[in-house]
């Protein structure tokens, strides 16, 4: 392998114009300089078409067709990925300009590692920072405890794992990300290193914004993988759904400023 591995991001996106040029320039504003990046449009009917033709030069692949969802999108683009090193970037998101060279780097030096992430701060619709995303040192059996701390904005791991555990479980539609962090921590060991790599938006139309929302798909992997009811997963589970409404309250208190 070069010493300087393709990386291959893939990002799924539909009707987020008012986002994607920033998601796009954040990857095109990386100190790492052997990539590829991949769009994968689900129909887009407010503008995201001529801002992903205005970056045709580049991009390496991109499509606007009809499709199955997020989930659907992000295998439709690793798919066409050519990368030694994989991540995705949703289109509202956006990377800090030294993301990629840090994983890399981290990643060349360390063969056994098969994921490595970093940190992600809360932005709000204007790109302003406010907070950060709890991300924390986890392993497999921490995962399936219900202690995930991986950002996914923040993630990059290894293809020839992808091409191991993949792809997404297209029924997911929240816990994918969780699904195949369970996976790669499954076959590999996985590595958090302080430090911000990303941005994960949240704003009115985040599907993320709510607490709770992908626990259920979450308690579908644990139970999926042989997990007992009395573990501990499944008590995080019952507490956050009782208090998810006030987390998803004070999250939206926070997106409005």
């Amino acid at each position: 392998m070069s010493r300087h591995p393709l990386v291959s991001i893939v990002t799924p996106s539909y009707n987020q114009a008012q986002y994607l040029e920033a998601t796009i320039k954040s990857v095109m504003r990386q100190t790492y300089f052997r990539f590829e990046h991949i769009v994968i449009d689900g129909g887009s009917t407010d503008g995201s078409i001529e801002i992903l033709e205005k970056y045709d030069h580049q991009l390496a692949y991109w499509v606007s067709e009809p499709d199955k969802g997020q989930t659907d999108a992000i295998n439709k683009g690793f798919a066409k990925a050519n990368g030694h090193i994989l991540a995705w970037l949703n289109s509202d998101d956006t990377y800090e300009p030294h993301a990629m060279a840090q994983a890399v780097e981290y990643l060349e030096a360390n063969r056994d590692i098969g994921l490595v992430y970093g940190d992600a701060n809360f932005i709000d619709s204007a790109g302003e920072v406010i907070g950060r995303f709890p991300a924390a040192q986890t392993d497999y059996k921490r995962l399936r405890e219900g202690y995930v701390h991986v950002p996914q904005q923040a993630a990059f791991w290894r293809a020839k794992l992808w091409r191991k555990v993949g792809p997404l479980d297209p029924d997911f539609y929240f816990a994918m990300d969780y699904d195949l962090w369970v996976r790669l921590a499954k076959i590999s060991q996985i590595k958090y290193l302080p430090g911000v790599w990303a941005n994960f938006r949240l704003h009115g139309d985040s599907k993320t914004i709510a607490d709770d929302s992908a626990w259920p798909e979450m308690l579908k992997v644990h139970y999926r993988d042989g997990g007992s009811f009395f573990a501990p997963i499944v008590a995080k589970y019952y507490l956050r759904k009782v208090l998810a409404p006030l987390v998803t309250y004070q999250r939206r208190r926070r997106v409005a400023g």
